[in-house]
């Protein structure tokens, strides 16, 4: 394989670019159409890739391509160095065309109701040229995406222990709420407890997230069973509608449901969930400065917080 120097001196801008296409769409034929380039183009130069770098890139399969390991490695690099330009870009714009830019934010669930449309809106008051992409997810697609560069920063509930490489900042501390439509049988119990709800249609986060794992240690540790066979969803709509149209029991933040109890939509049920009670903040790439429109963002996000009154 070839040195580090005699690598940066052959592979172009533009093979990058094709390459995270085939990546990002699982298909050379998708990755031509996506840029605007013919299929043969994007097959030659995908050859001149792997023949520089001696080693298979991708594995074709019936349904397209898949990275290979070390083709997976190359991609991150790959990503991360457009990322780079791309903040250098984005850096120059600042100062040459009247605050424009580009923030790519990842959002969790308790950051998506209030906080961030709050952010956003303040941001495009204030630097209209700004443009806004928001990603919604858990972390374990978010982060990975961030620390490739493809987001710029990631707001919600922080992981339960900080990541090697990422940098956390705490905005506010915020208790997840037990919830019911206004009419459930439920709304305006006393004296309820997790057991009182074992037989409930619940829904619940997706297994792979850290508040999934805190409710059912909240069931444990009541002595309960967790719900064997719930709704799974991190969609504040889905989880929002399904609420209103049935008796199921759900779990928001509590800022989700302020609006909904003053509409009289939706009702905390008097269930505390002790493990869920996480700050929600901000999540960063160590070590790598923000760009000028994410580091705004980031200053909208703390003012925003601090206007809403949230305890840290």
């Amino acid at each position: 394989m070839s040195d580090t120097g005699r690598l940066g001196a052959q592979v172009k801008l533009r093979q990058l670019r094709i390459l995270v296409a085939i990546a990002d769409h699982g298909s050379l034929v998708r990755a031509g159409r996506h840029l605007g380039i013919s299929q043969p183009a994007v097959t030659r130069c995908l050859k001149e890739l792997e023949d520089l770098l001696g080693l298979p890139l991708f594995l074709r399969t019936a349904r397209g391509v898949a990275p290979t390991a070390f083709g997976a490695r190359f991609i991150d690099h790959a990503k991360a160095m457009l990322a780079e330009l791309r903040y250098a870009e984005e850096d120059l714009a600042d100062v040459t065309e009247a605050h424009a830019g580009r923030v790519a934010v990842g959002t969790l669930l308790a950051a998506a109701p209030r906080l961030l449309p709050k952010a956003v809106a303040r941001l495009k008051a204030e630097r209209p040229a700004i443009t806004v992409t928001v990603v919604e997810g858990t972390n374990d697609r978010l982060l990975p995406a961030l620390r490739v560069g493809d987001l710029d920063l990631v707001v919600g509930r922080l992981p339960e222990a900080p990541e090697d490489g990422l940098d956390q900042e705490v905005l506010y501390t915020e208790p997840i709420r037990v919830v019911v439509r206004a009419g459930h049988p439920l709304a305006g119990r006393a004296g309820l407890r997790l057991a009182d709800l074992a037989d409930c249609q619940w829904i619940l986060p997706l297994p792979e997230t850290a508040l999934r794992r805190q409710i059912e240690d909240d069931f444990r540790a009541a002595g309960v069973a967790p719900p064997a066979h719930p709704i799974e969803s991190v969609s504040i709509l889905t989880v929002r509608t399904l609420l209103l149209e049935t008796d199921c029991v759900g779990v928001l933040p509590s800022q989700v449901i302020l609006a909904e109890e003053e509409l009289n939509l939706l009702r905390a049920l008097p269930v505390d969930l002790r493990s869920t009670l996480r700050p929600v903040g901000i999540i960063t790439r160590a070590g790598r400065g923000l760009t000028p429109a994410a580091q705004r963002f980031a200053d909208q996000l703390r003012l925003t917080a601090a206007d809403l009154g949230l305890p840290a």
